[in-house]
């Protein structure tokens, strides 16, 4: 197959923000990319590899997103989330179009290419960045005790959001999974930046803010990195990515 596509996809979700613990996050990242994938979808590991090498460029933030809507083709994605599905749908609703498939890029919020494309996606960067707005607001965290503190600058460049969302992603880096049936059976897929819990902090209404998170909120098994954003919208109809940031945990 070329890649997998379904329609009329309903539902919504909240994405993720960007923060620091004791240490600093990379320096304003130009791009979120987040990966809509799927461990029954044969035409997903390409697009994973390409999200490897993402997740290796500091300037980018990638994301994998496994979604659960191809689990009856033979193999449940042990990674899959429906709230995963639901923003990918939620994103579809806001562009106004039935694009819904694995491997889906969606790129600063707003543009969406075929996840294995990697000229598509660097294009779409380039494109996205230059959006009034788009990646502008500096994002950062900071570790105290068992909670982290969220700030938030306020806009100061064109007409960002002034009705956007603030969320944070407990993020495994590094996934290996043996898939046994199905469209890959028999192959060993190794899954980038899977997002494993996200957690909304607050609403954001154009002006600087801070706020506080327990640790235990977005720890768990396997999670070793975070990401915080700041969106435009919510998580019904999601808009442009505002800024946000990675950094690790261990």
């Amino acid at each position: 197959m070329t890649y997998h596509s379904i329609s009329r996809l309903t539902g919504a979700l909240g994405v993720c923000a960007a923060f620091a613990i004791a240490r600093p996050a990379h320096a304003e990242p130009r791009a979120v990319v987040e990966l809509f994938t799927s461990q029954g979808c044969s035409s997903c590991p390409a697009a994973d590899k390409v999200l490897g090498e993402l997740a290796k460029d500091p300037n980018v933030i990638a994301l994998s997103l496994p979604i659960d809507y191809w689990d009856y083709l033979g193999w449940k994605d042990t990674l899959a989330d429906s709230r995963f599905t639901a923003r990918q749908k939620a994103y579809s609703r806001a562009r106004g179009d039935r694009d819904v498939y694995t491997p889906q890029v969606i790129v600063n919020g707003s543009a969406h290419v075929i996840g294995s494309d990697r000229g598509k996606i660097d294009g779409a960067i380039d494109t996205t960045i230059k959006n009034d707005g788009v990646m502008s607001v500096p994002v950062s965290m900071t570790l105290s005790g068992k909670q982290i503190n969220v700030s938030v600058a306020a806009s100061t460049k064109g007409p960002a959001a002034r009705h956007g969302e603030i969320w944070i992603c407990s993020v495994s880096k590094s996934v290996p999974i043996a898939i046994g049936r199905g469209e890959n059976r028999g192959r060993e897929v190794t899954y980038h930046n899977v997002v494993r819990n996200l957690l909304k902090v607050g609403d954001w209404n154009g002006t600087a803010g801070s706020w506080s998170v327990p640790l235990e909120n977005i720890s768990r098994d396997g999670v070793d990195a975070a990401v915080v954003y700041v969106q435009d919208g919510n998580r019904d109809n999601p808009g442009p990515m505002l800024g946000a940031a990675y950094t690790s945990l261990h």
